[in-house]
């Protein structure tokens, strides 16, 4: 059961959570116009589009033929967070006529891909975009909502402005405790280790892992920081990193069977510590309280890991917090 917020769907009307008996009112699809295809995604197109209406660019991302069920949960999801800190503002909802084909329409984020992005960052910038991930993070599990596909994809970034938006909520959920949830979510990266011993009661602490994951790569300047070839080498990769002692205590704790094909795969190895992943090029952004912040989310035990909450708080963020500008930061004038 998860630490905190678990409850708040029980606390909510039916209406709230009961995604499949939403009823969607589409909007006008000619007010808008596709400009261009900026991205692909395994259940949808992306597109910048432009309001006729009012000329605002938007993102319209066209949905590929899916379960109504899994749509009418996306826009749930997107109405009950509407507003919230760093998450995409929904606009819109729209569908051809002919096709049936529901897009949603989205406010624009001039977003810098982060594998040009990331390399440009400071030691500052880091710190302040974690601790905008973590705003998102930390409104929507107090929603009752699970992300269940933190990545850095799926983080834009308009650095110019200092702008980050939580986006693709195509695979969030409501959590409700004692549920058992489908393990093939989020991607192989940033997949935390219940997804990958079949552990189903998961909650909120899986995305802390995928945050974990994201901000191990950001500090390590390792991308992605637990590389694996399959869902069973992802947990190998994990367990070289973590060890495999905590990894038993972990299966021990919840009584969970690995499954068969691990026998061969999966040797004994001992925990590394976080500074041997410290090297000439990295050393810049990583500190004692960076390796501390680390350390915390990424642990087997979803229950041991920092809440949402509990991760603001870290002295990681200090400097964020004290409102350092200048010379800490990136978005001060290049000399």
């Amino acid at each position: 059961m998860a630490r905190v917020y678990a409850d708040v769907n029980t606390h909510m009307p039916r209406s709230y959570w009961d995604y499949d008996s939403v009823n969607i009112s589409w909007g006008a699809l000619e007010n808008y116009e596709v400009v261009r295809k900026i991205g692909r995604g395994k259940y949808s197109e992306v597109f910048e589009g432009i309001n006729v209406v009012n000329y605002q660019k938007c993102v319209i991302k066209v949905l590929k033929p899916v379960k109504k069920k899994k749509i009418k949960r996306e826009i749930k999801i997107l109405q009950n967070l509407s507003g919230g800190p760093n998450v995409v503002a929904l606009l819109d909802v729209v569908r051809d006529n002919q096709s049936k084909t529901p897009s949603l329409v989205f406010e624009y984020i001039n977003n810098t891909d982060f594998r040009t992005l990331y390399p440009r960052f400071v030691d500052y910038d880091v710190r302040y975009y974690i601790l905008e991930l973590l705003k998102a993070l930390d409104f929507c599990h107090s929603k009752g909502i699970m992300h269940r596909d933190v990545k850095p994809h799926n983080v834009m970034i308009d650095h110019e402005n200092r702008k980050l938006r939580l986006i693709d909520w195509g695979l969030a959920e409501f959590y409700h405790k004692g549920t058992e949830y489908n393990v093939r979510v989020a991607s192989r990266y940033f997949k935390g280790p219940e997804l990958l011993v079949d552990f189903q009661e998961y909650d909120y602490s899986l995305d802390m892992w995928s945050l974990g994951a994201m901000f191990a790569s950001m500090i390590f300047r390792k991308e992605p920081f637990f590389h694996g070839i399959s869902n069973a080498d992802q947990l190998v990769k994990i367990a070289k990193v973590l060890g495999t002692e905590e990894l038993f205590e972990y299966l021990d704790k919840y009584d969970i069977e690995l499954d068969s094909q691990y026998d061969d795969i999966l040797s004994r190895y001992p925990k590394k510590p976080w500074h041997s992943f410290v090297n000439a090029e990295n050393q810049r952004f990583v500190s004692n309280e960076a390796i501390d912040f680390l350390d915390k989310l990424l642990k087997y035990d979803h229950a041991e890991r920092l809440t949402a909450q509990e991760a603001m708080a870290h002295p990681y963020f200090d400097p964020v917090r004290a409102g350092a500008t200048g010379q800490n930061s990136s978005a001060a004038p290049q000399s």
